[in-house]
């Protein structure tokens, strides 16, 4: 699902991952070399001074450290905007250095929108610390056409203080669907208004939710070669009896049909839902944009999980960078999005600016070296409560991810009216519901090629 990922990187890490600035230009270079100039998007908002100030820094840093390269930005928030993607990068109007979702990497590389960036990883001192499953995902036939810069998967966010309040242990969140279901009834059981587990049903929400949950299952949503649905399958009609069971049979999931995404956002920050699907970054939002107590919230592993919707970001670099500009380019990203304790995984600045500090859903190192390094010192500058997430930390090392499904948001659009079918009718049929999401599913792939 399409989110800001400026938005993404700047509640986990306290300080944008995807934020660019401004220098001025280099006079010279080192051993006579001619001057290099990058463009980079996405500076931090005139709104967020702070931020703005600590990558200008970071500017004045890096080219001080590297004479004749002179970085410059675009000031664009968000930084990833779907609207003007596209027609930017079609039209050669990207920055030398610019973020592309995991959703559209495929897309880039596949039209030569991407350069091809092997001769130059060596420039990521910390190359082979990034997680290889997370590499595979920017390389296509042996070539690397990006750097792995945000990482996550999906778990289930729960509140704590509601299961303390319906005599559960916040310490041993659910493991399997059918610890889910119980808890879920015991905190409806609380009284009116309190919802067990929350679930979308519309605004792609829902079909992105059903894929989060079919994965988890083991299911797809597409045939390995991507021109078929597969959702039709036992692990979807699964996800859907769970789903209509605690509705209708458990009552545990109250009777509002979530839509949007701020919808289920803004009910879990009322304090009165006790269970969600999401990553991590559920967490901030809940509580920066919707007055959620931090302590209240905790984060645990998917129920019984045999694969992971990931999501994320890439760095990638224009394929008209010359080569002084690409090695640039890469010197820039190991500078400022892979040093530990530096740019921004300077967590110390970042608790001195205010942001919050310590959600663990930047995976990308893994537990690698630096990634152990990132940890430790995001641990020692926490400003949030780092224990209620740790069973999530632990639960992810284990499950594969699984990228979102080609063709993803339309899939979505298309799923959306099974959730909301047996969201909203206790007569619902789910054979004819996957039945029907199937032939659309099928024509529209057909459609896209």
């Amino acid at each position: 699902m399409q989110r800001s990922t400026g938005l993404l990187v700047v509640t986990v890490l306290g300080l944008s991952a995807t934020a660019c600035g401004s220098g001025e230009p280099a006079k010279s270079t080192a051993g006579g070399a001619a001057p290099v100039s990058i463009t980079v998007a996405c500076q931090p908002a005139k709104s967020a001074p702070k931020e703005r100030q600590a990558w200008d820094d970071d500017v004045a840093t890096f080219m001080k450290a590297h004479p004749g390269v002179t970085v410059k930005s675009t000031d664009q928030q968000p930084c990833y905007d779907p609207k003007t993607f596209g027609p930017k990068l079609a039209g050669g109007q990207m920055e030398t250095v610019f973020v592309v979702p995991v959703t559209n990497y495929n897309d880039v590389i596949g039209q030569s929108q991407a350069l091809d960036i092997t001769p130059y990883t060596s420039e990521i001192k910390n190359w082979n610390d990034l997680r290889s499953d997370v590499r595979e995902l920017v390389t296509k036939d042996g070539k690397v056409y990006g750097v792995p810069n945000v990482h996550y998967g999906v778990g289930l966010v729960y509140n704590r203080a509601l299961f303390t309040k319906a005599g559960l242990d916040p310490n041993t969140p659910p493991k399997t669907w059918t610890e889910v279901r119980e808890a879920a009834k015991k905190i409806a059981g609380l009284g009116a208004g309190y919802v067990g587990y929350g679930e979308y049903s519309g605004g792609n929400t829902g079909g992105w939710h059903f894929t989060q949950a079919i994965y988890g299952r083991g299911g797809s949503m597409v045939t390995d070669d991507g021109k078929k649905a597969a959702f039709n399958s036992p692990e979807g009609k699964a996800v859907l009896q769970n789903l209509h069971d605690m509705r209708w049979v458990d009552n545990s999931m109250g009777n509002k049909l979530l839509v949007g995404w701020e919808s289920l956002m803004m009910a879990m920050g009322s304090g009165k839902v006790g269970m969600m699907l999401g990553a991590p970054d559920v967490v901030t939002d809940v509580v920066n944009k919707f007055k959620g107590s931090v302590a209240d919230y905790g984060i645990t592993g998917f129920p019984e999980a045999k694969a992971s919707l990931s999501g994320g970001e890439a760095f990638m670099v224009n394929p008209k960078a010359t080569p002084a500009e690409a090695k640039a380019a890469l010197e820039w990203i190991d500078f400022r999005f892979d040093t530990a304790g530096k740019g921004r995984f300077d967590f110390a600045r970042g608790k001195t600016l205010g942001n919050p500090v310590g959600v663990p859903d930047n995976d990308v190192f893994g537990d690698s070296a630096t990634g152990k390094a990132i940890q430790q010192d995001r641990t020692a500058n926490a400003t949030l409560p780092v224990a209620n997430y740790q069973p999530y930390v632990d639960a992810a090392a284990t499950v594969p991810p699984k990228a979102e499904p080609v063709h993803a948001q339309e899939l979505y659009a298309i799923l959306d009216v099974a959730m909301s079918g047996v969201l909203s009718r206790q007569d619902a049929n789910i054979d004819s519901l996957l039945s029907d999401a199937e032939t659309k599913a099928n024509s529209m792939l057909a459609t896209k090629g």
